[in-house]
């Protein structure tokens, strides 16, 4: 499998402090993404077995897995066996996001029934309202699959409210910054004007059609 990264804990992508997993490489591309640098397949190659040993030292901790990406559905055998072997090994609840439509994706999971416990489906869109929780834009839909599912993410099912709206912050062995959650439209041209007037070189990694993202302090 292709990864981006691994991160423990993840707070603003589902309930509790969650193991991050972001797959690499996605084929949709959306306009405005906030993490171009997932877009190119062929990086961090690994796998399953490798991937299951790295979370493993946070599995008695963590309240629940998040994968994203990149796009996990471009690499589905990937995600069906990596989801799989969390289950084989943990306890815990499994959240999804995707950029495709939920009827793109429905057929594979229903043949892989009770390994995805929530998914978040669609595109992310621009130019839609952002008022939902989990959500990049109003278009995205959550999907409770499982009971496990219904019990830990019903009340996510909502709109946004002033507590929902917080980032984590990761740092790299590089030195480089990374957020993980759901920005608002204008979170980052905001930070980035916060850094450059105090002095701050930034680069970014984004999808320079659109002004917005991921940033790197260096």
């Amino acid at each position: 499998m292709d990864l981006s990264r691994i991160h423990f804990p993840v707070t603003t992508l589902g309930p509790g402090r969650r193991i991050g997993i972001w797959f690499q490489g996605c084929s949709l591309r959306c306009s405005g993404c906030i993490s171009m640098d997932t877009w190119a397949p062929g990086r961090g190659t690994t796998t399953v077995d490798e991937v299951i040993r790295s979370i493993s030292v946070w599995s008695a901790i963590a309240d629940g897995v998040t994968i994203s990406g990149g796009e996990p559905f471009d690499q589905p055998e990937a995600l069906f066996e990596l989801t799989a072997r969390i289950r084989d090994v943990m306890e815990t609840n499994i959240l999804v996001f995707t950029g495709y439509e939920w009827d793109a994706v429905s057929d594979r999971i229903a043949c892989s029934p009770g390994l995805i416990d929530a998914l978040v489906s669609g595109p992310f869109v621009r130019e839609e309202k952002q008022t939902l929780v989990l959500r990049g834009s109003d278009n995205q839909a959550l999907h409770l699959l499982t009971p496990l599912g219904e019990t830990r993410f019903a009340s996510l099912d909502r709109r946004l409210n002033a507590t929902d709206r917080t980032l984590d912050v990761m740092f790299d062995e590089n030195g480089d910054v990374w957020f993980a959650g759901i920005p608002s439209r204008d979170d980052f041209g905001r930070l980035r004007h916060v850094l450059e007037s105090a002095g701050a070189t930034l680069s970014t990694s984004e999808d320079k059609r659109i002004a917005s993202p991921t940033i790197h302090v260096e």
